[in-house]
């Protein structure tokens, strides 16, 4: 279970008129965002993205919400609402698509070329409805009205949901920049409007509810970037999201300037801003984009190369470029760009590639030592702005770990909200919206669902436990032949260990033990085999235990002859 509530009984019955929001990812984590709304018999999802697996989950690859809650309900959702197109927010639509192809999507323009882009590779041909600021679509029971805010991707959107049983604004991932890059504004005076109108509950994206004052405009980082390229030596590797087209916008504008020639490196990254440039989200200067082929044509000083692996991924092209698995070879004298903030969880690894690189020889650049990244969601300040703006009934925060949803709980206090009114909910906890008054109704499953290669679901934690403690703790095989007419030892015990520091002669201490273990079950009558095994892994088990300090894996073999 990723966020398992004992304490919280199963839901009764949404009573008649009220409204149900159930988190089913996003809460209490940064990724997988996914919340399913209520009313009526009939539900709205809006988000469905990925969470990126950390150093504890060993070989997975995405992990994604708990479907299990609207699986034997898709019939009844009228529609997947996508804010934005980054992957904590679009990466697990595929996935819910399998069970349902036909749930209609609606998002931006934007939103949904990226989240067709990745339906193609699982050969799903969706549904969609293209929406954009200032319309409303009636989505069932559902009269959802879009309103623009400003991320850092264009197009993204907050949506207001209107229902016979209350109104709900949604904020999105959101801030308030207000000189961005794309000229589109987070639209306060819509905030206002929506107030007015009455906002029974505001659910607010917390990223940065801890962070004093104001994001940084996307603009103030422009004299950094180009810092960067006015001392760069050789060539300049720039690292970010593969869905970033701002900041990629200003490395092109900035490799024009300097006089470089731009190539994109990695599947992700080519294809997002094939599809922005097309849409006309991404402006290409003319002569500054070049094939990653025809990077030999070029002097080392008049290269840029865009990539992804910014967050340390290990299979992304800036992690294996610090490990010399990469067709680039990064070396003495090239400038690493890092321009991208660390998702929490993610540290080790992003400082592993930057170790990687400096050890090769680059100069290496991150938001540790330059301002050459901002972020992407609204600051203190500009959360208390928009509570005071929408004055909302009451606020359930939303996109964040537990302190972040926390501190944007304190901010709504601060701001009049009677706290009372004010929801700290975690994933699978169910809040009712009843008469104008959201509380706690409940809880109901809600794990993570892991994807292991092409298995979707059937890797659980038991099998994540197996994984680290093989990982961490090694592995120990042990081989015995008993005489099925004696009931003796006939061959054995032989010991196989791997992933311990100690020599094999240490296991000869074990010995003994295992056949002492197993003449006296054999004494008392036992003689199955899967029994006999059971005696041999504790034997073997308590031994690792007291005289190593280990919790290996622990696979015995018993073979009757």
């Amino acid at each position: 279970m990723s966020h398992p509530h004992p304490e919280l009984p199963a839901p009764a019955a949404l009573p008649k008129g009220g409204v149900r929001v159930v988190a089913l990812g996003g809460l209490g984590e940064v990724g997988r965002n996914m919340a399913v709304i209520e009313h009526d018999g009939q539900l709205l999802v809006i988000d469905c993205g990925v969470l990126f697996p950390e150093d504890h989950h060993p070989g997975v690859d995405l992990i994604l919400p708990d479907f299990e809650y609207i699986e034997d309900r898709l019939d009844d959702v009228q529609a997947i609402v996508l804010t934005h197109g980054h992957e904590d927010h679009i990466g697990a639509v595929p996935y819910l698509l399998k069970l349902k192809p036909d749930i209609p999507l609606v998002g931006s323009m934007l939103t949904l070329a990226l989240v067709e882009a990745k339906l193609r590779e699982h050969k799903i041909t969706p549904y969609t409805l293209g929406v954009k600021e200032g319309m409303r679509e009636q989505l069932g029971v559902f009269d959802c009205e879009f309103v623009a805010v400003n991320h850092s991707i264009p197009d993204a959107l907050a949506v207001f949901v209107r229902t016979p049983g209350g109104t709900i604004l949604h904020t999105g991932d959101f801030k308030m920049d207000q000189l961005p890059l794309d000229g589109r504004l987070t639209d306060l005076r819509a905030f206002a409007r929506l107030g007015e109108e009455g906002v029974d509950l505001f659910m607010v994206d917390s990223t940065n509810a801890e962070v004093p004052g104001f994001t940084t405009p996307e603009k103030d980082i422009a004299p950094a970037i180009d810092k960067v390229f006015r001392h760069a030596r050789r060539r300049i590797i720039v690292a970010c999201f593969s869905s970033h087209v701002h900041r990629v916008q200003q490395v092109l504008d900035a490799a024009e300037k300097a006089g470089r020639k731009v190539a994109m490196v990695g599947r992700s990254m080519v294809r997002n801003m094939t599809i922005a440039a097309d849409l006309g989200y991404l402006h290409v200067p003319d002569g500054v984009l070049v094939d990653v082929k025809r990077l030999d044509d070029f002097a080392d000083n008049q290269v840029v190369l865009i990539c992804t692996g910014s967050q340390g991924e290990p299979m992304a092209a800036l992690s294996r470029m610090a490990n010399r698995d990469h067709r680039i070879d990064v070396g003495e004298g090239d400038t690493v760009l890092m321009a991208s903030s660390l998702i929490p969880g993610n540290e080790n690894a992003v400082y592993r590639v930057i170790n990687g690189l400096m050890r090769l020889g680059a100069d290496v650049v991150h938001k540790g030592n330059a301002r050459v990244h901002v972020s992407g969601h609204a600051s203190a300040g500009e959360l208390l702005y928009c509570y005071n703006i929408v004055k909302p009934r009451n606020v359930m925060p939303v996109h964040g770990e537990w302190r972040h949803l926390v501190a944007n709980a304190e901010l709504a206090v601060q701001t009049g909200v009677d706290r009372d009114n004010v929801v700290l909910a975690e994933d699978g906890v169910v809040v009712d919206l009843v008469d104008g008054r959201a509380t706690v109704a409940g809880a109901v499953p809600c794990g993570y669902t892991y994807v292991d290669g092409s298995s979707v679901g059937e890797f659980d934690e038991a099998l994540l436990k197996d994984r680290r403690i093989l990982r961490d703790e090694g592995f120990i095989s042990v081989i015995v032949v008993m005489d099925a007419a004696t009931g003796k030892i006939a061959a054995g015990p032989e010991i196989h260990a791997r992933g311990f520091a100690e020599d094999d002669e240490i296991f000869n201490q074990v010995r003994p033990k295992i056949e002492q273990a197993l003449a006296e079950a054999t004494g008392k009558g036992v003689a199955d085999t899967q029994q006999l095994e059971k005696v041999v892994r504790r034997a073997v088990g308590g031994w690792v235990g007291g005289k190593i300090r280990r919790r290996p894996m622990i696979i015995p073999v018993v073979i009757e002859a």
